[in-house]
């Protein structure tokens, strides 16, 4: 299926001088994490079954600087951010949307300090309003009635205020939503912001990621849904702490609608 799917790259777009609807910014993780490349491929599917005329950067996008940042290397991430910021205005690019809520974070509310001014989305807000524009339906399908909890990324959350455009697309899916006792504006980090997922952790008495899928646990959900690669890392090494991979799956919501829909 890999062969057949199709992304046009900016560099190709310009040679024939057209412009896409969409940049989609692919990030660190879903370029190279094998895990996080699933996710990518899934939101790909969905952008090609709406019809989406998108491109991607290809070998033209570096890391959006967020790990050297939040690591309090400003240098490095001023460099890193000056460079994309160089290629994105090269392309006169307008509307950018990525599955990672840190490149999202970044590029909406940092970039523009640096000359980066752009319409940046998350793709969960992006594949609800494809939704309400009606270019692309979403049915139940295969996870129709199950148990489904939704971990909200921090930079998605309380980052940014978005809590609902990942939610209704659950709920399109017809799964049975419940909620974790710390969600929304009280959810707590998968243990991965601020450029932890790069380091071992802090001594203590207990991991991050473990105590969030705990708290996941104890809604006893079928899949524990999410909207960051980082946060889709932490919770999978968290089911896996509890020897409970075989009974809750860890997907992105771009996975799930994709995987409903048998794309």
């Amino acid at each position: 299926m890999a062969d057949s799917i199709k992304v046009p790259t900016m560099a190709e777009y310009m040679a024939e001088g057209k412009k896409p609807e969409v940049l989609f910014w692919v990030g660190c993780s879903g370029s190279f994490d094998d895990r996080a490349k699933k996710i990518t491929k899934a939101f790909v599917k969905l952008l090609h079954k709406a019809n989406v005329d998108f491109a991607v950067l290809g070998t033209e996008e570096s890391c959006t600087g967020d790990p050297a940042k939040r690591a309090g290397n400003e240098f490095l991430y001023q460099m890193q951010a000056a460079g994309n910021i160089e290629v994105l205005n090269g392309y006169e690019i307008k509307k950018i949307v990525t599955t990672c809520p840190h490149c999202f974070n970044i590029i909406k509310n940092e970039y523009p300090g640096l000359g980066g001014n752009y319409e940046v989305m998350h793709h969960t807000t992006f594949l609800k309003s494809l939704l309400e524009e009606g270019r692309l339906t979403v049915e139940g399908g295969k996870f129709k009635g199950k148990k489904i909890t939704f971990h909200d990324p921090c930079y998605l959350g309380r980052g940014n205020g978005i809590y609902e455009a990942p939610r209704d697309l659950l709920r399109k899916l017809e799964v049975e939503l419940v909620e974790m006792k710390r969600c929304k504006q009280n959810a707590m980090c998968c243990g991965a912001g601020g450029a932890q997922m790069f380091k071992e952790p802090e001594p203590g008495k207990e991991d991050v990621n473990v105590a969030r899928t705990e708290q996941a646990m104890e809604v006893k959900p079928e899949v524990i849904a999410a909207g960051c690669p980082f946060c889709n890392t932490m919770l999978t090494d968290g089911v896996k702490s509890k020897n409970k991979e075989d009974k809750v799956a860890v997907m992105d919501i771009a996975e799930m609608i994709a995987n409903a829909e048998d794309l």
